[in-house]
């Protein structure tokens, strides 16, 4: 039986195949230690490094409009609302998203999944577009070939350590810090009702070439993901985290994938006109049932 890499973090979804309490029909896994997961990203993306891996729907996105060689499971590993993700100083001068038009705001990197849903939220709900905020990052994308817009800046410095200087008006994460958004829980239940889907952070990936050499393989390690999630899942989730995952061409999981493409479109993380359809194609072809 051959053993395949899979790159992913741990979840109550997977520790059962990490540990080996559950097994997986016609291969054995590997998982190597990479803290934090989004560390495995950039390997999976520029190398192929990985059998299977986790991985950003942003960074998804802009690999398959590089072709990375990189197919997309219908397999939702983690989400989250992020209306309370935009932050500010208890004592800063931004009491509202308007207040950000013309200013400068941190994020990790423009590519990060988190700040594609941010910017989605400030345009959908506050008519703040990305292109009217200067984003600061530390880091740049996990898909080299893709060219950031204009708006965007990378810095040395930490993003903590800028916003204490002024030299950004808020951030995207970090704690301590006070919610851009004042009624966020408000806005978005607001939000999670008008889509009926949780904004979708990473998703299950698999090497092209493995999903097409070794379909029955790829088909086993999907079935042994699922057959977890649903054994850990309760009647009633316990968080908004929790109900998130979810797997099959299901409509909440295809509304948050179709959000997401409309939302990276938007903020020109890509710039191809793309399908859920054409997301899962392979997917179809190979496996799906």
């Amino acid at each position: 039986m051959s053993t395949y890499t899979a790159a992913v973090r741990d979840y109550a979804h997977t520790t059962p195949l990490k540990t080996g309490q559950r097994g997986i029909r016609n291969c054995s896994l590997e998982f190597p230690e990479i803290d934090p997961i989004h560390r495995a990203f950039a390997p999976m993306v520029r190398e192929l490094k990985f059998d299977v891996a986790e991985m950003a729907i942003a960074t998804y996105l802009q690999a398959w409009e590089q072709g990375k060689g990189i197919s997309l499971l219908p397999i939702v590993m983690s989400g989250r609302l992020h209306h309370n993700t935009l932050a500010r100083l208890p004592d800063g001068d931004i009491r509202r998203p308007a207040d950000l038009v013309g200013r400068r705001v941190g994020v990790r990197a423009y590519s990060q999944t988190t700040g594609l849903w941010v910017r989605g939220v400030l345009k959908e709900d506050h008519g703040v577009e990305a292109d009217q905020i200067t984003w600061v990052t530390t880091e740049g994308p996990h898909v080299e070939e893709y060219a950031e817009p204009p708006n965007v800046e990378r810095t040395s410095s930490t993003l903590k350590d800028l916003l204490h200087s002024g030299d950004i008006a808020a951030v995207v994460g970090g704690n301590g810090l006070v919610p851009v958004i004042q009624d966020w829980e408000v806005t978005e239940k607001a939000w999670f009702e008008r889509h009926g889907t949780v904004p979708i952070n990473h998703m299950l990936t698999v090497r092209t070439d493995l999903l097409k050499s070794e379909p029955e393989v790829v088909r086993g390690i999907h079935d042994a993901f699922t057959a977890s999630i649903d054994d850990t899942r309760t009647d009633t989730p316990r968080s908004v985290r929790e109900g998130a995952v979810t797997h099959g061409l299901n409509d909440t999981l295809l509304a948050g994938v179709r959000l997401a493409i409309q939302y990276a479109r938007e903020q020109e993380l890509i710039r191809s006109e793309v399908t859920v359809e054409d997301l899962f194609a392979d997917y179809r072809n190979f496996i799906g049932r």
